[in-house]
C-alpha cells in the first residue's frame, strides 16, 4: 500500500506553469531520489507533499495517520533554547510520561503497609498496576534511551559535545539546518521529504547518514545533487523534466537508462517523421489525380495519427547545458607544489589547525583535500595563495604557473556589479556582444546579463565564477567546493571538463563522485591528530584501504579480548606491568577507525541505558511484589536475564574504552 498518492498534480505561479500532470505513488520503505535541473519545481513539489503549499490542480492522498517529516534546504530555528534543549522538545510526550512516572513513584513511596493502614492496600494495588502499564509503554516507546539517541544523532550529523549547550541563536545557518535535521530524525516520521540534505554535511556526516538509511524502515523522497549519496541510498530515481520520468536503480543506473531511453525515443521519433514526410508527399502528388481516393484515405489516417499517436520529439538532454571550456592550458614545470615543515593555522591564536608532511604535487596530478567542516581546508588553499601566512614552514610553487582560484564563498565577485561588468573586468578585450554570447554558454540569457551579482542564487553565482575561471588560462586550479549549488547536469559538465584539463588540480570538495572521478591523490585532514594524511591513489582505493585497516584493527581487538577472557586471573603486579607495557606501545589507529569504535561505543552505551531502565522498573515492581507468585517468579527471571545481558555489554564497553584509551592517531 502506498503512503502518498498524487494524481494529475500541477502548479502555476501566475501565468507560468511550473509543472503539470504529475501522477505517482510513494510506497512503503521507498528510497526515491528526485532529480532535475534547477528551477524545474522539485522544491515546490516537496512543499506540496508536505502540506506547506497548495497545488494548482490535481490531488494528493495520504495513508491514514501518516507522519511526514520535511527538511528544507535552509532551516532557521527561532528559539532561545540551547541545541540540546531544542532537540529535547521532540520527546515532549515522553518527558511528560517520565514526569508522571516520577509522581507515581513518589506517591507509592508514601503508602504504608496494608496491615497498618487497611484503607490503602486496594488503592496501592491499583496505583501499582497503573504504574506498570505506564512504565511498560514508556519503555516500549524508548523513554530510557532518549539521551543516547540524541547524542548519537547529534554526533552523527557533525555536532561536537561542546556544541550541545550553545544557544541556537549562535549557530550558523548551516548548523541550524543540521539541528533541524537532527530533530527530524529523532521524531522518526513515516516519510522523510528531504531537500538537499547533504548541503551542510561533511563527508563523515554524509557517510553516517548513508548508514542510517540502511537501517531505517521508513520511506524517503530525496532531492539531491549529490550523485555519490544517491548511489548509496536510493533504489528509484524520479526525473522532473518537468514531466515525471521513473527509473529503477540508483544514480548510475538512472544515467545509463536515461541515455538508452533518449536514444530509443529519438529513433522512434525520426522514423515517424520519415513516415509523415512520405505520406504528405504521396498526398500532395495524388490528391488531384487518378489516386485521389487513396490520397484522401491516407490524409484521414494521417490526421488521426497526428491527433492520437504522434510521437513527441524527446527532450534533448543537452538542450540547456552548461558550455564550459577551459581553453588552452599552457605547460607548467614538472614540479607544481612542494611544502617543507608546513603548519597551517592563524597567527592570532597561535593554535595549529594541522601539520603537513612534506608534499610533492606534480604536473597533471589531481589532489583531493578532504576533512570535516572547519578543519582548515580553505585555510590551506589560502596559505598556498599567500593570502594567509603559515604558522611555520613554507610552500614552494613551481615555474611557469598561472593559478586559477574558485572560492567557495565567491568573495572575489563584486555584489554591486552586473554580470556584464564582471566578465568585462576579467576580459577587457571582449566586446559587449561577445560578452553576452559568452554568458549564454553559462545559461545567462537575455536580461539575465544585466542582473547585479547580489540578486543571483547560489547556483547562478557558481556558474558566473566558473565563467570567470575559464577566462584565466590557468594551469593550476585551486577549487574550493566547485559543485556547490550546481544541478547534476552542470556537475557532469564540470567533471568532464576537469577530466580533460591538461594542468594540475587541487580540489577541496565533499562531492565524492567528483573526487572519485578525478583524484590521483587523497589528502585527508585528521582533526584529532591535527595532521594531514597523504594517500596516493583514487578515492575508491583510499576507502578500500581504510576499510581494510578498520577490519584488521577490529579483528585484532576481538582476538585480544578473547585471549584475555580465557586467561586465569593474574596478580595485581603482572596486570600493572602489562598495562604499563601497553601504554608504552599504544595501538596505532586512524581517525576513521577511531570514529567507528566511538560509534559502536555509543550504541553499546545506548543499550546499557535501556537495559538499566528496564532493570530499575523490575526492581520497583519487586519492591511491591504482586499477589500472584507466578508473576513474582517471572519478574525475577526477567531481572536475571537483564542482568546477564548488562554484564556482557559492560564487558564490551570496557574493551572498547580500553582500546580508545590506549590509541594514538596515525
Amino acid at each position: 500500500m502506498a503512503l502518498i498518492n498524487a494524481g494529475a498534480l500541477s502548479k502555476s505561479f501566475g501565468p507560468d506553469d511550473i509543472f503539470s500532470g504529475l501522477s505517482f505513488s510513494l510506497p512503503r520503505h521507498a528510497r526515491v531520489g528526485l532529480v532535475g535541473p534547477n528551477g524545474v519545481g522539485k522544491t515546490t513539489l516537496l512543499r506540496i507533499l508536505a502540506g506547506l503549499e497548495e497545488s494548482s490542480g490535481g490531488h494528493v492522498t495520504y495513508a491514514r495517520n501518516l507522519k511526514i517529516g520535511y527538511l528544507p534546504q535552509n532551516a532557521i530555528l527561532n528559539s532561545t533554547k540551547s541545541l540540546w534543549e531544542e532537540c529535547l522538545t521532540v520527546f515532549s510526550d515522553l518527558l511528560a510520561m517520565q514526569a508522571e512516572l516520577r509522581r507515581m513513584e513518589k506517591l507509592m513511596s508514601e503508602f504504608g503497609h496494608a496491615e497498618s493502614n487497611p484503607a490503602e492496600p486496594g488503592q496501592a494495588v491499583s496505583l501499582l498496576e497503573e504504574y506498570g502499564r505506564l512504565q511498560s509503554r514508556f519503555d516500549h516507546l524508548g523513554g530510557y534511551t532518549i539521551e543516547n539517541r540524541m547524542r548519537f544523532a547529534l554526533a552523527g550529523l557533525g555536532f561536537s559535545p561542546e556544541d550541545l549547550q550553545r544557544p541556537l541563536s549562535q549557530l550558523s545557518g548551516g548548523e541550524q539546518t543540521r539541528a533541524r535535521f537532527v530533530k527530524l530524525l529523532l521524531s522518526e516520521p513515516d516519510v522523510l521529504l528531504l531537500d538537499e540534505p547533504t548541503n551542510h554535511l561533511d563527508i563523515a556526516a554524509i557517510e553516517w547518514l548513508e548508514a542510517y538509511f540502511r537501517d531505517w524502515s521508513g520511506a524517503a523522497l530525496i532531492v539531491s545533487h549529490d550523485r555519490y549519496f544517491l548511489n548509496q541510498v536510493v533504489d528509484t530515481i524520479w526525473e522532473m523534466t518537468p514531466a515525471l520520468e521513473v527509473y529503477h536503480g540508483n544514480y548510475n543506473a538512472f544515467a545509463q537508462q536515461r541515455a538508452e531511453r533518449y536514444k530509443r525515443r529519438l529513433i522512434d521519433y525520426q522514423r515517424q517523421q520519415e513516415f509523415i514526410d512520405k505520406e504528405e508527399e504521396y498526398i500532395r502528388r495524388n490528391i488531384a489525380g487518378q489516386n485521389t481516393r487513396q490520397a484522401q484515405g491516407r490524409r484521414k489516417r494521417l490526421e488521426r495519427m497526428l491527433d492520437d499517436a504522434l510521437v513527441v520529439r524527446p527532450l534533448d538532454m543537452n538542450a540547456r547545458r552548461l558550455n564550459l571550456n577551459l581553453g588552452h592550458t599552457p605547460r607548467s614545470g614538472d614540479l607544481v607544489l612542494r611544502t617543507r615543515d608546513l603548519v597551517i593555522g592563524y597567527h592570532d591564536d597561535q593554535q595549529p589547525l594541522f601539520t603537513v608532511p612534506d608534499l610533492l604535487l606534480k604536473r597533471g596530478d589531481c589532489a583531493a583535500l578532504i576533512g570535516p567542516n572547519g578543519a582548515g581546508k580553505t585555510t590551506f588553499l589560502k596559505t598556498i595563495l599567500d593570502q594567509i601566512p603559515p604558522l611555520s614552514g613554507e610552500t614552494i610553487l613551481g615555474a611557469s604557473l598561472k593559478i586559477g582560484y574558485f572560492a567557495q564563498a565567491h568573495e572575489d565577485l563584486h555584489l554591486d556589479w552586473t554580470l556584464m561588468q564582471e566578465i568585462d573586468y576579467a576580459s577587457p578585450q571582449m566586446l559587449p556582444a561577445e560578452i553576452r554570447n559568452y554568458l549564454a554558454r553559462f545559461l545567462f540569457t537575455e536580461d539575465d546579463v544585466f542582473k547585479e551579482v547580489r540578486v543571483l542564487s547560489g547556483g547562478e553565482r557558481g556558474r558566473l565564477a566558473l565563467a570567470i575561471l575559464a577566462l584565466k588560462g590557468a594551469n593550476l586550479l585551486l577549487l574550493d567546493e566547485p559543485t556547490n549549488n550546481l544541478d547534476i547536469t552542470s556537475q557532469e559538465v564540470l567533471q568532464s571538463v576537469l577530466s580533460d584539463f591538461g594542468g594540475t588540480i587541487l580540489l577541496v570538495s565533499h562531492d565524492r563522485y567528483l573526487i572519485d572521478a578525478l583524484a590521483t591523490h587523497v589528502w585527508e585532514i585528521e582533526t584529532g591528530a591535527k595532521s594531514l594524511r597523504v594517500f596516493s591513489g583514487t578515492y575508491s582505493e583510499y576507502r578500500a584501504e581504510r576499510q581494510a585497516e578498520m577490519e584488521k584493527t577490529t579483528s585484532t581487538h576481538q582476538v585480544v579480548g578473547i585471549r584475555q577472557n580465557d586467561r586465569p586471573t593474574q596478580t595485581a603486579r603482572p596486570a600493572q606491568s602489562k598495562k604499563t607495557a601497553e601504554q608504552k606501545n599504544p595501538q596505532s589507529m586512524s581517525k576513521w577507525e577511531i570514529k567507528q569504535h566511538r560509534e559502536r561505543l555509543s550504541m553499546v552505551e545506548m543499550k546499557i541505558v535501556e537495559l538499566e531502565g528496564r532493570q530499575a522498573a523490575v526492581e520497583r515492581r519487586l519492591e511491591r511484589p504482586p499477589q500472584d507468585p507466578g508473576e513474582v517468579q517471572r519478574l525475577g527471571e526477567s531481572y536475571q536475564l537483564i542482568q546477564a545481558e548488562l554484564e556482557k555489554l559492560m564487558e564490551e564497553w570496557g574493551q572498547i574504552s580500553e582500546v580508545l584509551a590506549d590509541t594514538r592517531y596515525t
